[in-house]
């Protein structure tokens, strides 16, 4: 890898600007949260440093192993840590970058150009939130090594054998009484690490797991960079690319790099990833920007070129990304983010840098591949015609005044209360349950609206579609927000929605159809919120007088215990259907005694390519998801 020219890396580069104290007090400041996810941001700090010393040129290989004991250790082959005395601190710089905040060599120091980390904060800390901390830094000739507890030295640094080695050795163990949990999970690890070595080419990333019961290990390292994380991406989503090689443009301005890698497919949906300095930036930012004003400026430029679009036609930024997968990443010095987390960048230096690498050499690679650039503008073409359709579907359902906000679907029981924090929409498979749920609600704040027909599988249909689908279009009516640029979650007017479907396969087929349809429609009310599904019982286990609901076998098995084994029934809801009204009410619909599980969104992305998976057209990738997921069926059968 090409090292950074003019760059020296000792004692007097690494800067320090403020003390240690508060992290352990106020840890969400420094990482997020101390739930799971903030758990694995330690191991990504101390990652992303070795990242750094690739960026810069010096290292070539990264080991993560998940250790037995519950701990974590990174080792990477980069220059180490300066191994002499800080200059001004007149502690061993190994002792600084462990202990005192902001101290590294990312503060104009000199050290790095180009740096990702959470601000420089991330040694210090990881340290600070951990039990124990072991470091080991081969620099110089010799090992070096120290050792801390909840942040403070326990083992004094000290200089070691001889060795020919030269790098950092980063052992820790996270702190039970700081973090929600203790156990890493592989799966999130694995992911992150990947992701890195997509973006870093050439850089050979390891994942050593010694927690099963079986040792497993990983490698990670992608001669095509960006370009391998593209097709990545479209198999992990199973979707299939319209053209055959990934579009690839680069380009700097200064120290500033941009990277975009690129290829459409046959979805309706974008798939857009976006870095800074390595970071994901998943609220984008400046970068992202950039690009899609690039892109629909090169596509509609092309068009015109060609004669496919007349002078009046222009394309809009959805019609050119729709199907589209990107991968964007930027390198710069001195990043500005919008958060300490990094999730949206704010520099305006590089949306300039992305527009005009991303317009040029993509007009570049239109000339030179006419044969792609039509099937991508075609693309875009058939998106456009599909949009004035599903607009002229929506005005055809307004004249009729089925999207109206004072237009309720015929068949919905509505509420009394006008109060949205208190309502709720119960969306019923079935009439001969909805029949029961309305008898069985309590009608000043409970809603019930039956579902009719077929409810249409959004992921393989565009919006003309959904306009016209009569198991949705009282959904939206019922609902009043919208969906879509429509979407205005200020005329929501229940607080909850409610799906209640039968506790069979047919039952979880129809809640992930709505599901699908909320998520690619209305998504800021899962991520706000505000949609459950209920949990009807499975089986009625009672003797004489004595009625017990279970939700599961295992429980079904214990009523059965509690109540005797002898003279005791326990029969199997066929449907919702088959409860009357009193006794959906006891089991499924009232506040007091029922379960409702709140539908949550840790991770877009994933829940974009699970959806994808399960609802495209692809039967392999969802076979064989199904069965590596079938063993959680009992818990949760979405």
């Amino acid at each position: 890898m090409e090292k950074e020219n003019n760059v020296a890396y000792g004692d007097s580069q690494i800067q320090v600007l403020e003390g240690l104290e508060a992290v352990r007090v106020r840890p969400g400041m420094y990482i997020g949260t101390t739930s799971e996810s903030g758990l694995h941001h330690l191991i990504y700090e101390i990652v992303d440093n070795s990242i750094d010393e690739a960026l810069a040129g010096y290292c070539d290989n990264i080991t993560v192993t998940l250790e037995k004991d519950g701990s974590c250790s990174v080792r990477d082959d980069g220059r180490g840590v300066p191994s002499g005395i800080h200059p001004t601190q007149n502690l061993p710089t190994l002792e600084v970058i462990f202990t005192i905040l902001h101290a590294g060599g990312k503060f104009g120091g000199g050290g790095y150009q180009i740096a990702g980390g959470l601000h420089g904060v991330g040694a210090s800390v990881v340290n600070a939130l951990s039990k124990r901390l072991e470091a080991t830094n081969c620099r110089d000739g010799y090992e070096y090594t120290i050792a801390f507890e909840q942040g403070k030295i326990v083992e004094e640094f000290k200089q070691g054998n001889k060795t020919d080695k030269h790098g950092l050795y980063v052992r820790f163990w996270p702190d039970p009484e700081i973090f929600e949990t203790v156990v890493f999970k592989a799966d999130v690890v694995r992911n992150r690490l990947r992701e890195q070595a997509f973006l870093n080419a050439g850089v050979s990333i390891t994942l050593i797991d010694e927690t099963g019961e079986e040792r497993t290990e990983e490698n990670f390292c992608y001669e095509g960079g960006i370009k391998s994380y593209v097709e990545f991406d479209n198999n992990q989503r199973a979707v299939d690319p319209i053209h055959p090689e990934v579009i690839f443009v680069s380009g700097s301005r200064g120290t500033s790099v941009a990277e975009v890698a690129m290829q459409y497919n046959d979805s309706f949906t974008d798939s857009i990833i976006s870095f800074a300095n390595n970071m994901k930036t998943i609220e984008g930012g400046t970068h992202e920007t950039g690009f899609k004003a690039a892109i629909t400026k090169a596509i509609n430029d092309y068009g015109k070129k060609t004669g496919a679009l007349k002078d009046a036609d222009k394309l809009d930024g959805k019609d050119v990304r729709e199907g589209l997968t990107a991968i964007i990443s930027v390198k710069l010095e001195n990043a500005q983010f919008e958060s300490q987390t990094k999730a949206k960048l704010g520099n305006s230096s590089i949306r300039t840098l992305v527009e005009s690498i991303v317009s040029e050499k993509l007009s570049e690679f239109f000339e030179e591949n006419p044969k792609t650039a039509k099937i991508i503008l075609e693309k875009g073409i058939t998106a456009a015609r599909a949009r004035e359709a599903a607009k002229k579907a929506r005005d055809t359902a307004r004249r009729k005044g089925a999207l109206e906000s004072t237009s309720l679907p015929g068949k919905l029981w509505d509420c009394h209360t006008k109060n949205v924090e208190e309502s709720e929409l119960f969306l019923v498979e079935g009439n001969s349950a909805g029949g029961s749920a309305k008898d069985g609600r309590d009608s000043y704040f409970q809603a019930i609206l039956p579902l009719r027909g077929k409810v249409l599988n959004v992921e393989k249909s565009r919006l003309d579609k959904i306009y016209s689908n009569p198991s949705l279009i009282p959904i939206i009516q019922a609902l009043g927000c919208g969906i879509g640029d429509d979407f205005d979650k200020s005329k929501l007017r229940y607080g909850k929605l409610i799906l209640m479907a039968d506790a069979d396969v047919d039952g979880s087929h129809i809640r992930i159809l709505l599901l699908t349809f909320l998520f690619r429609h209305m998504r800021q009310l899962i991520e706000d919120g505000h949609v459950y599904l209920a949990q009807p019982p499975l089986y009625k286990v009672f003797k004489g007088k004595q009625v017990r609901y279970a939700f599961s076998d295992e429980e079904r098995d214990a009523y059965i215990q509690e109540l005797g084994v002898n003279g005791v029934e326990a029969s199997r809801y066929k449907g919702l259907g088959e409860m009357n009204p009193e006794q959906l009410s006891e089991t499924t619909m009232d506040p007091e005694k029922r379960v409702l599980l709140r539908v949550t969104m840790e991770d877009a992305r994933e829940c974009d390519r699970i959806f994808s998976v399960l609802m495209g057209d692809k039967v392999e990738p969802r076979r064989e998801f199904i069965e590596a997921n079938a063993r959680y069926a009992t818990d949760l059968d979405i």
